[in-house]
């Protein structure tokens, strides 16, 4: 067996009899491209027990590597950690430039990372923007509390990206879209206000808290140019 491949024992939670399960530590999709498509319809995750035939998805931590498109996505269910520095993982590693490494709490992010790396887009400029949006998806729905989102779409040709937003309790999807000058304008915020966190080493989780402190960064820095201005 392959040494990221691991069997566990799981117990069914309906009939409570003990199977087992092909677990993968981690997947290197350039080496192996089948598995990339196992990943993304959740095939890999992927569980039944024998004696019932009880069909579960499994949430366990996996390292997605592509180094094709130079990057590696690290799902950690529910890790609430800004930075994973894994010594070991590092070592492994060392040898590699350049490479985006992210941590992912939950599996649709985890496969929105890939969606974003694959198209070549930058995936801070990305949660920038989705932020920015949800806030205009939130005003057109009165106001409703915009739970979380997705880039659903990226087209290059129509200069257009598009999001998939849950709004309020319900959950509800709401998809917007809009242009790439959006994209291009948080780039830049990016390019001024995120210039430590690019540096940082070890795998770290870009997300929605994290877009809202460089929103943060960028306003604070606005208004101290507005009040240099009036001083002047």
């Amino acid at each position: 067996m392959p040494d990221n491949i691991v069997n566990k024992a799981i117990v069914c939670p309906m009939c409570g009899e003990l199977g087992k399960a092909e677990i993968y530590t981690s997947v290197n999709t350039t080496v192996n491209k089948a598995l990339r498509s196992k990943v993304l319809d959740g095939e890999l995750f992927s569980w039944h027990c024998p004696s019932c035939n009880y069909r579960a998805r499994l949430n366990y931590p996996i390292l997605y590597n592509d180094m094709k498109n130079r990057f590696m996505v690290y799902l950690i269910p529910k890790i609430d950690r800004y930075q994973l520095c894994d010594k070991e993982l590092e070592e492994k590693y060392s040898n590699l430039r350049n490479i985006s490494k992210r941590i992912t709490a939950d599996f649709n992010s985890f496969k929105e990372k890939i969606f974003i790396f694959e198209s070549g887009l930058d995936d801070m400029a990305v949660e920038l923007t989705k932020l920015a949006i949800s806030q205009t998806v939130s005003k057109k729905l009165g106001g409703a509390e915009i739970t979380d989102g997705y880039l659903s779409m990226y087209d290059r040709e129509t200069n257009t990206m598009g999001f998939t937003y849950f709004a309020g309790e319900e959950r509800k999807p709401y998809v917007q879209t809009a242009r790439l000058e959006i994209y291009g304008k948080s780039k830049d915020i990016i390019d001024r206000f995120a210039i430590k966190d690019k540096k940082l080493k070890g795998f770290i989780k870009i997300d929605k808290e994290w877009a809202e402190n460089i929103l943060y960064r960028y306003k604070r820095a606005k208004h101290i140019e507005k009040l240099n201005k009036l001083k002047e």
